[in-house]
């Protein structure tokens, strides 16, 4: 049986839900286990998803109103917006973590905790996607990839935290997140360049 589309749009609707709540525990769990194992990589993992909770907060916004141009371009823009804000801040913090040859200390909760957050953010990530394809709705698209970012960021700072328990490889993490903050960067560009041009389809 085919989805409707106000059937699409509730599955929508409920993954970033789940999205937010997700990520409002995340926010406060993560903090709390870097600052207790003077862990960067967490610290900033935590606040990578105040930029994350944003974005969802867009998208519900724009699922929740009229199919317009005008608020389609305006999401993307925000959701562009993100992704700069997510490049900025993984970029500071492992450019610092580098300069300054920050060692965190080892942290088997937060592993296990980051290992979980891999798994749900790439799985929410997908469906979104899907969800989003299905609809045609480009901003959803588009923020499902940072979901999908948010998990690859939680597979860098897993390898981090492993490599540098295990081998002492404290550079892996910082050179890990810079490669998402790339990801990040070339994201924000497509979803503005998708914002440019329902602007110029407007005329």
């Amino acid at each position: 049986m085919t989805a409707t589309r106000d059937d699409l749009r509730r599955r929508a609707l409920g993954l970033e839900w789940a999205t937010i709540g997700w990520n409002v525990g995340e926010f406060f769990v993560t903090v709390t286990l870097g600052v207790m194992a003077r862990s960067l990589a967490l610290v900033a993992f935590g606040l990578d998803t105040l930029v994350e909770l944003f974005a969802s907060v867009v998208v519900v916004w724009h699922l929740k109103g009229e199919d317009r141009p005008g608020r389609t371009r305006r999401a993307l823009l925000l959701v562009a917006g993100a992704f700069a804000l997510v490049a900025a801040v993984l970029t500071a913090a492992a450019i610092r973590a580098l300069l300054v040859r920050h060692v965190a200390g080892e942290s088997v909760p937060g592993i296990v905790y980051i290992a979980l957050a891999a798994v749900a953010m790439l799985g929410l990530g997908v469906a979104k996607r899907r969800v989003g394809r299905g609809l045609g709705d480009e901003v959803l698209a588009s923020e499902a990839v940072m979901s999908v970012l948010d998990g690859v960021l939680a597979l860098s700072v897993l390898t981090g935290l492993l490599l540098n328990a295990v081998a002492g490889w404290w550079w892996a993490d910082p050179a890990a997140t810079l490669v998402v903050a790339a990801f990040a960067v070339n994201e924000g560009r497509e979803s503005l360049a998708e914002a440019r041009e329902l602007a110029e389809a407007a005329g």
